[in-house]
């Protein structure tokens, strides 16, 4: 064996991040509610109870903690291997063990832990640990990996996984130690008493067993030694003295430890083959073996216990492994006398894949097939080994007993070697065993042997074919304990002195510092000799590597010494050490332990832990220079970074004047030296020779042949830092490197182009040092390196002229900004230089890239002339570039991009991704890509939060959540809102005004007063309809709240004295149940309120169930507005089926309406067989009769409808046809409330077949229109079919209705039915059905109001035939023959006649406006609002005259005149109208007379309608709103709160169906608040219209989106945006859905609409006549009301204003304001740091900075002249498209040359000789008249050149 060879002397590094360390898993073990009572506080750390005198206090401790109490705790860490936080890389778990629990917790250094899962078992847990099962997923071969936790109990093993699965594997035996493998687990049985008594010495019994999924039997593990007797075959592994000591998935071995020989052995663990399968089974098709063999194994064995073994041998086998040449035989063959004392393995065959994973104890026939032949002597057949001289009969044989057939098998692969018997007294087993690599991918399999304090590497290589290790040498190192630290391929040795060292592979890097602990102070190696001994010259790819090593860095690696180590001095070192122990004041390092990533856990001698963290090896040289003890501070970086890439190079630092200068502060380059001790001084010794005077290159250096390729990469990085500001002055350091590397390689363009960049800073360097020509042959000098140097300006600046140019070359993944200018600006290939992999090793171990070779790209970007400009910013943005990126550019450079990026802000495309709206400065684009809402709380977004009211019962009206802010705008000029709140608003008492007559009694009085009050509670019951459709979706309830329903109040205040007046006093007779439905109505309408993007589960909606039964009718209105708005899928339903076995009607009602909505047409199985129980003609005939309410029927009809919508289902239909006209009966059923059952089932129907038209699919036999036409005009009624025969046998007993269709309960619901089949299908045959006859004999069989139903439905069939004029309205009623009435007809017959005609006349007129309103609903069409409101207030007139109204009827009149009203909010919902509110309110005010409970609701829908959503919402016009609002507002109102008779008062409330959201609100982007803004709205072309654009001001209504084309935000004060919907709407309604916010940014200069209404403040106002006007009365103090952009606002306050001390540059001042001013201007802020920079190079840098001038700022001033001149010159008509003004350039280059000129005068050579160099980096044609130009400019001021106005004289 060898020691280890080599070693870096006295070196330190740091270790970084110190922190103390406690298991996660122990606190959360002290507050886990399950689990025992551990006394974890007995665990604290000893240093806790430390006495003052050392070795006392340690022993008084150690008896205070017991063994027993420290074995209960245990810990392992990994790296995070979950695959949900896979992006996490830094991610660490833990697995804690104590007691009866098992954490598994994950935490990082940036996240703190938290339990991922924690268990608690009922024994106590002997092991846990991680473990992957593989799990078959087809026959193919194909596997699936399944993470576990393995909890090892005392009888079973219980696996869990990350997916949630358990199983509990139950043990048949005592396991003492289980290990993770590849395959699964491997056990380890425990080796009992009764186990030596049982098996004789030659057949012991199995020791190691696998498992290969929970579910699996457990077997036994074979095992192939390694041996030179032919005897030597496949046995059980059964040696009981053979441990396990370390288990490995990736190589899959094994690491076993012989406790007699005192020897480890390495084992490759595999699936096990056929043959081997067959071998240990003794199958038939394998010969049996010899007694003799048996007998020549079990020989072997003792043979061997008895001898030494022989040295592994250095070469590699036949085989391709490298094994050793004996091996003591693991398993013997079994003796022929002990075959019934065996146990035969097939005992195991009953654990079985049938274990349920819920057992909780192992079975008793699997645990009792290994105990019965334990304890009862039993003939098997099969034993551990067949024996061939078995007497047994095989009669005996028991026949259910199988063989367990063997999974795994483990090959010896490698063991120890012992030389003399001393030492093996001497052995004892690995405490620790690990795998780790170096930096040049040499493995190793490492053991701590304690006893020897010695760390035993072994390297191991894998064959070619990767099926074999190969096991060489063995390195020892002395360590008293290690860890390796796997993904920086280094180990952390702990020496016996306690001193940290750190390694790579078996190479010594350094030692390692641990802040806050003292180091030991005497090294042992100060001592003793440093002892080593050669290795073993072993032909494998890893010595190579080694040698690499050593020849990067031969002076810090010596070479080995060759000496011996006996074994006097190692017990010198552990006595030494003994006395040492006690004698040190502070606690030094005990162990190491749990390495994850490069962090690992350090225990103290004091019992404390603390985490450390080592940094990562790059270059082993340069990474003991970089973390030396305290580290280099930020600017001596770069300078220690020079000296040891020189030296790796050849150089000697020493010698050559400005690297030895760098260790001292001499201002060289802009990074600044510190002062600091040379390298060999701070740790790293250096010993190179001495080199000759004339500055010669060391050939040997590891670098030297590398050097021009360095240099070249090197120069594509300077390249690449010059086109970044910020790194501009890395550049100028990096050019010191470059121009020696330039002069010694005698490269004189290079040279020349380093000295016109940097003539200032190269002119000091005139060191050259010499090459040996015989040695440069060494040098790998690439072909590209002997062209021209590349220049990257110079490059830009030729494809601006339109010159041909080279492709330029650039670094892959290195200079990724040069490939972007490159690219911006032309379309040739680039060269690509990257790392080839055949490079040696060390060379990538370089910090920056390395190149061998030059290959050429397939890189083209090729862009179409048009929309040059968003096509290069879509790319730039796709490459990564953000608006960041953009201003680190340098300004002549980024002027392109910036030119593109300014013409597409104009005109961006609404489809752009948020990259590119960034890119191009356009803020509210890319806000509007987040999804915001106006809702949402202050600081996530807008701050639109509704404010508090004064009053606290005015918060309490349920409608405080409307947003002002927006309402404000929309209605800027009244208080319409707040007026509507008062109209809407319950929850305060009414004002009962009664005027106490004299004759009146105080007793009559109190009852007047009272019915009064009852007459205005008929108008408050009414009021929560309305505010339910007024607050629609303005509310995102708190998750921790309960929502606040408002109270309907329903008492009164008498005036003068504002006394109580109640309807509870018993004066007066109150209907029973009279606030039932009220409250309802009220519990919907706070529901509403919450809008369907909240934040809503089912245990908040169960958290508002109220606890008083009183307010259950609210809370079945709460159910059901949760389901129109789409939150109540999320109640669980455990829920449901909860509130609907409480029996209580008005909940069922509001739940199945609820889920119904929130189900709409999706046919939800779950839903229907919801429905179907409470209706019983979708129950099999057999079934039990369920007592259902009348009412949840109605409703329970209404929601198939709705779940079915559309779909045309034939069943449901069926059914539903035969329920419009189902008889009464039987008996005493179905005899009240037909007509609402009827007409839902005609609803229904109509919903389900909605807009089918006569194509309803295979329905052809049902006869639906035909069936339909009979229920609305009467006949014979047709015999029941199918089951309902049987229900109906019975006669009602309470109606006899005989044969006939009662056309009184069916006509409205087949009416409506048939309107609803044939809407907008323009069926006229269907249409002509429904019109009014024109006689009046037969209007007489026509009820008024069936008119009106047959109307609306006529017209809505005729869809695109409703016109919104009176001419249509009137057109639809007949034209009935005056009859010539006989004289002498009484009078009474003719006034008959009149009434019936009236009515009918007013009925007629009613539906079509209500079928005009349904036409226009949503569109604010302001014809059909005139032509409706002239039919309203012809309704009113009539009215107002006694005689009239008496005729028609009161009642009538006012149902008419409430449906017009209707129709007229339909149309202008959203809008607020204020005629409509008008007419709202005048009947808000009328409660007297006929005005009762129906026509108060129907006014306040209207008003709910007008406002529909705060503003927010309108009507849509699609089938499923047109279906909805036929349900909601079907004109027959109820009479009294608690009438349902002809129509469910819960179906009102189905109008919100029809709502969506078309409010667009411009939202300015940088105040966030919402303002006004000019659209342009083009309307697509139809058969009415062509195309039309129209303006609106925002926010505003915008119309159905499928009529629109586009929508724009128009100019001037806002930036254009476009929302083409030509091609989809998807974007736009996805604004409208978030509130409609649409986000606006305004331009410069321009002030918002609502503080300049006309436009005449802002700042182009005044530059209307002349532009120079503008510029003086531009004042910059202002600037703040035309601009937000914070860098404007700040320029001009602190650049732009004029003080006392600025005087004598007002000159400069007045300068900056006209940039600044032309930057407002302009709409181009972003170009105020270009004009500013030129500025600086012609003002400062010029004239100043003469000595420290470089050539950087006139090459952008070139570049940008250039441009200009290629883009503006040669095309006149984008002069004025051009970011900079024409004036400002030409002034710049006369400036230029003035400073120029000047420098000729000076006195300085080399400043004569720069002028040169600039005046030819500035030639360039600037423009034809630019002589002239600038010879006018001669004597002119500096704030007159850039006045825009100004002209030369």
């Amino acid at each position: 064996m060898s020691e280890v060879v080599y070693e870096e002397t006295a070196t330190m590094i740091a270790a970084g991040e110190l922190q103390s360390f406690v298991p996660f898993g122990r606190e959360h073990c002290r507050n886990h509610p399950n689990a025992f009572n551990l006394q974890l506080r007995e665990l604290q750390p000893a240093s806790e109870l430390w006495s003052s005198d050392g070795a006392a206090g340690l022993v008084g401790s150690l008896q205070e903690v017991s063994l027993q109490e420290r074995e209960r705790e245990c810990w392992q860490l990994r790296k995070g291997c979950m695959g949900a936080r896979e992006e996490d890389v830094e991610f660490e778990e833990e697995l804690y063990t104590a007691g009866n629990v098992v954490v598994w917790s994950q935490g990082s250094r940036t996240q703190a832990s938290n339990v991922y899962k924690a268990f608690t078992v009922d024994s106590p847990v002997q092991q846990a640990l991680w473990c992957n099962f593989a799990v078959p997923l087809n026959k193919k071969g194909d596997e699936e990996v399944e993470q576990t936790v393995c909890i090892v109990q005392s009888s079973c093993i219980n696996v869990h996984t990350i997916t949630g699965k358990d199983f509990i594997s139950p043990l048949p035996f005592q396991v003492s130690n289980v290990w993770a493998t590849k395959f699964g687990l491997l056990l380890e049985r425990k080796n009992t008493a009764s186990d030596a008594q049982l098996s004789s010495p030659g057949e012991p019994l199995p020791t190691v067993f696998s498992m290969l999924h929970p579910l699996d039997e457990i077997a036994p593990v074979v095992c192939k030694p390694a041996g030179l007797f032919e005897g030597c075959r496949v046995q059980y592994a059964s040696d009981s003295t053979m441990k396990i000591v370390f288990s490995c998935s990736q190589p899959s071995v094994v690491v076993f430890y012989d406790t007699v020989q005192g020897i480890h052995s390495v084992w490759a663990l595999r699936k096990v083959t056929h043959d081997e399968r067959s071998t240990v089974l003794r199958c038939p098709a394998e010969p049996a073996g010899t007694s003799l063999g048996l007998m020549a194994s079990g020989f072997l064995t003792s043979h061997l216990r008895n001898t030494s073994r022989l040295d592994s041998p250095g070469g590699s086998g036949a085989a391709g492994a490298l094994h050793s040449h004996q091996s003591r035989i693991i398993t013997s063959s079994p003796g022929l006398h002990s075959r019934v004392h065996s146990p035969s393995i097939s005992n195991m065959a009953a654990l079985s894949r049938a274990h349920s994973p819920g057992m909780a104890a192992p079975s008793f026939s699997g645990a009792s097939r290994f105990n019965t032949s334990f304890h009862s002597p039993s003939p098997r057949h099969y034993g551990l080994l067949h024996s061939p001289n078995n007497t047994m009969n095989e009669t005996m044989l028991v026949p259910e007993m199988e063989p367990i057939i063997p999974d795994l098998c483990m090959e010896q692969l490698w063991s120890e070697t012992v030389t003399t018997p001393c030492h093996r007294e001497l052995s004892s087993q690995a405490s620790k065993v690990f795998l780790t690599s170096d930096l040049c991918e040499n493995r190793y399999l490492c053991f701590l042997v304690e006893s020897h304090q010695q760390l035993r590497c072994v390297k191991f290589i894998e064959s070619n074919d990767s099926s074999q290790l190969i096991f060489a040498s063995v390195t020892i190192i002395a360590a008293k304990d290690a860890e390796p630290l796997q993904n920086i391929d280094v180990m952390l040795v702990l020496e016996a002195c306690g001193s940290l060292v750190l390694y790579t592979g078996i190479t010594k890097v350094s030692k390692v510092f641990v802040p806050g602990l003292l180091s030991p102070t005497f090294s042992l190696t100060n001592h003793i000799p440093h002892l080593s001994t050669p290795m073993e010259n072993v032909s494998t790819p890893a010595n190579t590597g080694n040698r690499h090593l050593q020849r990067l860095d031969e002076t810090a690696m010596p070479s080995p010494v060759s000496e011996h180590r006996g074994p006097n001095i190692k017990h010198h070192e552990a006595s030494f050490l003994e006395d040492y122990t006690f004698q040190q004041a502070t606690p030094c390092i005990h162990a190491l332990r749990d390495p994850v990533y490069n962090r690992v856990t350090l225990e103290l001698s004091s019992g404390t832990m603390l985490r450390i963290s080592v940094p990562e090896i790059v270059l082993v040289k340069w990474y003991n220079i970089y973390n030396a003890p305290g580290g280099p501070s930020a600017h001596a970086e770069w300078n220690l970074f020079v000296t040891c890439f020189m030296t790796l190079m050849g150089y000697n630092t020493e010698r050559l004047t400005w690297t030895r200068n760098l260790h001292f502060e001499v201002p060289l380059s802009p990074v600044i030296a510190a002062k600091k001790a040379r390298p060999s001084d701070g740790g790293c010794d250096e010993a190179f020779p001495p080199s000759s005077p004339s500055l010669t290159l060391d050939s040997s250096a590891p670098l030297f042949p590398h050097i021009p390729v360095l240099f070249y990469v090197l120069h594509l990085l300077y390249q690449e830092l010059l086109l970044d500001e910020l790194q501009r002055a890395r550049a100028s350091s990096l050019v010191c490197l470059l121009q020696q590397l330039a002069r010694d390689l005698q490269l004189e363009e290079y040279v020349d182009l380093y000295w016109r960049e940097y003539p200032s800073l190269i002119s000091s360097f005139t060191e050259n040092c010499i090459i040996d020509q015989g040695k440069s042959t060494l040098m790998q000098c690439p072909s590209f390196l002997k062209g021209k140097p590349p220049c990257v300006f110079s490059w830009l600046s030729r494809c601006l002229r339109g010159e041909e140019v080279p492709p330029f070359p650039y670094l892959l993944g290195i200079c990724q900004r040069t490939r972007l200018m490159v690219l911006v600006r032309s379309n040739p290939p680039l060269y690509f230089i990257s790392l080839n992999s055949h490079s040696p090793v060390g060379l990538r171990l370089l910090i920056f890239v390395v190149c061998y070779e030059i290959r050429r790209s397939s890189v083209k970007v090729r862009f179409s002339n048009e929309s040059l400009a968003e096509k290069l910013v879509v790319w730039l943005t796709s490459e990564g570039f953000t608006l960041k990126d953009l201003e680190s550019v340098p300004f002549g450079v980024a002027l392109p991009i910036r030119e593109a990026v300014y013409r597409c802000r104009e005109q961006p495309c609404s489809d752009w991704s948020e990259d590119v709206c960034l890119l191009i400065g356009r803020q509210d684009l890319t806000r509007q890509a987040h999804k915001m809402t106006l809702a949402k709380s202050k600081g996530v977004s807008l701050s639109l939060e509704p404010p508090a009211t004064t009053e606290a019962d005015e918060e309490e009206d349920g409608m405080s959540d409307i947003i002002q802010e927006v309402t404000g705008l929309i209605w800027s000029q009244d208080l319409r809102v707040q007026e509507v709140r008062r109209l809407l608003q319950s929850s305060r008492p009414v004002r009962v005004s009664v005027v106490q007559l004299p004759e009146v009694s105080d007793h009559e009085y109190i009852e007047e007063k009272e019915n009064k009050l009852l007459q205005l509670c008929q108008r408050t019951m009414a009021l929560p309809v309305g505010r339910g459709l007024f607050t629609l979706f303005s509310y995102h309830p708190v998750p921790t709240e309960p929502l606040h329903v408002p109270k309907l109040n329903l008492t009164g205040r008498a005036p003068p004295r504002n006394t109580m007046v109640d309807l509870n006093s018993g004066n007066i007779d109150v209907p029973p149940n009279m606030t039932s439905w009220p409250s309802f109505h009220n519990g919907v309408a706070a529901g509403l309120k919450i809008a369907p993007a909240s934040q809503v589960d089912s245990a908040w909606i169960a958290y508002n169930k109220p606890k008083s039964p009183e307010l259950a009718n609210e809370y079945a209105g709460f159910l059901m507005a949760l389901g129109l708005n789409g939150h109540l899928t999320k109640l669980a339903t455990l829920n449901i089926h909860d509130y609907l076995t409480k029996g209580h009607e008005m909940t069922s009602i509001g739940l199945l309406l609820g889920v119904s909505s929130a189900k709409l047409g999706t046919m939800d199985m779950s839903i229907t067989r919801l429905l179907s129980i409470h209706i019983p003609a979708l129950l099999p005939p057999t079934s039990t009769e369920l007592d259902v309410p009348h009412n949840v029927q109605v409703a329970a009809v209404i929601g198939i409808g709705l779940v079915y919508q559309g779909t045309g289902h034939r069943h449901n239909a069926e059914v539903l046809l035969s329920e419009i006209g189902r008889p009464p009966g039987p008996e005493m059923e179905y005899c009240t409330d037909r007509e609402s059952y009827s007409l839902a089932a005609g609803l229904a129907l109509g919903m389900v077949c909605l807009g089918h038209g006569s194509n309803l699919i295979g329905m052809t036999d049902l006869n639906v229109p035909e069936q339909l036409y009979q229920y609305m005009v009467g006949g014979h009624r047709r015999a029941q079919a199918g089951a309902n025969r049987e229900r109906h046998k019975s006669p009602s007993y309470q109606i006899k209705e005989g044969d006939t269709i009662n056309v009184d309960v069916t006509c409205p619901g087949a009416t409506l039915a048939l309107a609803m089949i044939y809407l907008k299908t323009n069926n006229k045959s269907i249409a002509d059905w429904l019109k009014p006859p024109d006689t009046w004999f037969l209007l007489d069989f026509i009820k008024p109001e069936f008119l009106l139903l047959r109307t609306l439905a006529r017209c809505i069939i005729m869809w695109d035939e409703i016109l919104p004029n009176t001419e249509w309205v009137k057109s639809n009623i007949p034209q009935v023959r005056k009859l010539n009435l006989r004289i002498g007809c009484c009078m009474m017959f003719s006034t008959m006649l009149f009434e019936f005609l009236s009515q009918a006349q007013d009925y007629i007129t009613a539906g079509a406006c209500m079928a005009l309103g349904l036409r226009f609903a949503g569109s604010a069409n302001s014809e059909a609002f005139d032509c409706l409101y002239e039919f309203a207030r012809t309704f009113m007139k009539i009215m107002s005259f006694s005689g009239t109204a008496a005729v028609t009827g009161y009642y009538n009149l006012q149902t008419g005149l409430s449906m017009i009203l209707l129709a007229m909010s339909m149309v202008m919902s959203g809008t607020g109208n204020l005629k409509v509110l008008q007419l709202c309110r005048f009947f808000h005010k009328r409660t007297g007379g006929e005005m009762n409970y129906g026509f108060h609701m129907a006014h306040h829908m209207a008003l709910g309608l007008l406002f529909l959503g705060g503003g927010r919402y309108t009507l849509s016009t699609s089938n499923s709103a047109i279906a909805a609002l036929l349900c909601a507002l079907y004109p027959h109102f109820p009479a009294h709160s608690t009438d349902n008779r002809y129509h469910l008062q819960a179906l009102r409330h189905l109008a919100v169906l029809a709502a969506e959201p078309r409010l667009l609100v411009p939202v300015d982007v940088d105040s966030l608040k919402p303002c006004y803004a000019l659209l342009e709205v083009t309307y697509r072309e139809t058969k009415w219209y062509d195309e039309t654009t129209v303006e609106l001001m925002a926010p505003t209504m915008l119309p159905e989106l499928h009529l629109l084309k586009r929508v724009k935000v128009k100019g001037p004060r806002y930036w254009e945006l476009s929302i083409d919907l030509s091609k989809e709407t998807h974007h736009l309604k996805s604004i409208l859905c978030r509130d409609g916010v649409l986000y606006v940014k305004l331009r410069a200069g321009q002030l918002p609409y609502k503080d300049d209404p006309q436009g005449w403040k802002s700042l182009l106002a005044s530059t209307i006549n002349h532009h120079n006007s503008g510029v003086r009365a531009f004042k910059p103090e202002n600037i703040s009301a035309f601009t937000s952009e914070p860098a404007l606002v700040s320029f001009a306050e602190y650049f732009c204003k004029t003080s006392e001390g600025m005087k004598h540059v007002s000159d400069t001042l007045g300068l900056f304001s006209a940039m600044l001013y032309e930057c407002v201007t302009q709409e181009c802020p972003e170009m105020l740091p270009t004009y500013i920079a030129i500025n600086q190079v012609t003002h400062v840098q010029l004239v100043n900075d003469r000595v420290e001038f470089n050539t950087f700022p006139l090459w952008q001033l070139r570049l940008v002249v250039e441009l200009w001149d290629s883009r503006v010159l040669q095309d006149t008509t984008n002069r004025h498209n051009a970011l900079l003004t024409s004036e400002f350039l030409p002034i710049m280059k006369n400036m230029v040359d003035v400073a120029l000129d000047s420098w000729l005068t000076g006195d300085d050579g080399w400043l004569e000789h720069s002028v040169w160099i600039y005046k030819s980096i500035l030639k360039t044609v600037f423009f034809e008249d630019s002589k002239v130009i600038l010879f006018q400019f001669r004597n002119q001021p500096v704030s007159a050149f850039l006045l825009p106005g100004w002209k030369p004289a």
